[in-house]
């Protein structure tokens, strides 16, 4: 019969077998999706974030001109009105839409996304991989699949606007309220599509990672995208049964070292 450890969240069977960490060869079919889905979003997210440079740059050079009012005239009557301070404004919220949204996913895999920690921390390594299990199969994954469906409504009737027979797939569509403003909004919109599709396979990356957790072998270890092992960096006693881990070592580590030593006892040769 299993019994599991109410303080360390682990499967007290599972505490008599020797830890095993699973190299990239060894992980099942599962964990092998889990881990193409997580370097898919992990390469979106990535991408995504080369936009923060032209957003800090854009930013910088819109104020500078701004504050210098006589550079900018000068620029829009001789260069091109993409100097003006409207264009500029709109691209701006432009970057800043495409690296909000491609990096959704990847805060998220990342473990780097606002977390409500006061109960958490306080839980055990179980009970959070199900608070995290429950968390993604009825809010996460569902509310984004729903917000991705309708944003490619929001991007496809962006697209239809102001078109007629004489426009290429390319041309027409939405434009800028304003006369000297951006056209093609529909390009936009659609990269909030990628982006919020890349957090739905961040979700179904976890969620594949954390039923493992919950229903495979409790002595397999593999990296962990949102959770921490119990004998890993502090997480075997949290909150306020923090310790100082020289003196309170993980009791699954610690059943494993006392197998070991009895293993090794037992093959001895008897002088």
């Amino acid at each position: 019969m299993n019994e599991t450890n109410p303080k360390s969240g682990v499967d007290e069977t599972a505490e008599l077998k020797e830890l095993r960490r699973l190299s990239a060869d060894d992980l099942p079919a599962i964990l092998l999706v889990s881990e193409k889905l997580r370097r898919l979003v992990d390469w979106l997210g990535r991408f995504g974030s080369w936009f923060a440079m032209p957003l800090i740059l854009i930013t910088a050079f819109d104020l500078f001109i701004r504050k210098t009012g006589k550079i900018q005239v000068w620029l829009v009557e001789n260069v091109s009105d993409f100097f003006g301070s409207t264009l500029l404004q709109e691209l701006e919220w432009h970057s800043h839409t495409v690296l909000f949204t491609l990096v959704l996913g990847f805060g998220y895999i990342w473990n780097t996304q606002v977390r409500v920690d006061l109960v958490r921390e306080t839980l055990s390594f179980r009970k959070k991989a199900w608070i995290e299990f429950i968390g993604l199969t009825i809010f996460l994954i569902p509310y984004t699949c729903v917000v991705v469906y309708f944003a490619i409504v929001y991007t496809v009737d962006s697209w239809a606007i102001n078109r007629d027979a004489n426009c290429a797939w390319y041309q027409c569509g939405e434009i800028s309220a304003s006369l000297v403003g951006l056209s093609h909004r529909w390009i936009i919109k659609s990269i909030m599509v990628i982006g919020l599709l890349g957090a739905v396979i961040a979700g179904i990356s976890v969620w594949l990672q954390v039923v493992m957790v919950l229903f495979g072998p409790k002595h397999w270890r593999y990296p962990l995208m949102t959770l921490e092992w119990p004998e890993e960096s502090g997480a075997t006693v949290e909150g306020k049964q923090r310790l100082d881990l020289e003196t309170a070592k993980d009791q699954l580590e610690l059943r494993s070292a006392k197998q070991k030593e009895a293993t090794q006892k037992a093959q001895e040769p008897e002088g």
